[in-house]
């Protein structure tokens, strides 16, 4: 089962909200990114990166959550041959962070990004 985080109440009630649902929010807004081809994940098998597709990009993300109730936030992304590695996972970083923060009310502590791979797009 999911981990659930309470991150917000009024008199209303409680919103509660999945890892699973932040980790996948947190793919789409990175692809949303210029330069990122997509998610990976490493196969234990051969040990090569795969791209994901669909909506399998939450399972190249990471979130944990520490006592304090803030957010780190670990990717694991391939890269668009050509393109300025250190401004693509700048522009992910800060992109991630505000989308995050808006949608889900919590603060971002860390994020961490893993390029685990680069493609050539056609």
């Amino acid at each position: 089962m999911a981990e659930l985080l309470n991150n917000s109440e009024n008199e209303y009630g409680k919103i509660v909200i999945e890892k699973d649902v932040i980790a996948q929010y947190a793919g789409y807004a990175a692809l949303d990114c210029f330069g990122i081809v997509g998610m990976a994940t490493i196969s234990m098998k051969d040990g090569l990166a795969k791209l994901l597709k669909g909506d399998n990009v939450g399972r190249g993300v990471s979130v944990r959550v520490d006592e304090d109730d803030t957010l780190n936030i670990d990717f694991h992304i391939i890269v668009a041959y050509g393109v300025n590695i250190k401004t693509v996972v700048s522009n992910l970083v800060s992109t991630v962070k505000y989308q995050i923060e808006d949608y889900t009310n919590m603060k971002v502590k860390n994020i961490k990004v893993f390029v685990e791979g680069v493609r050539v797009i056609d």
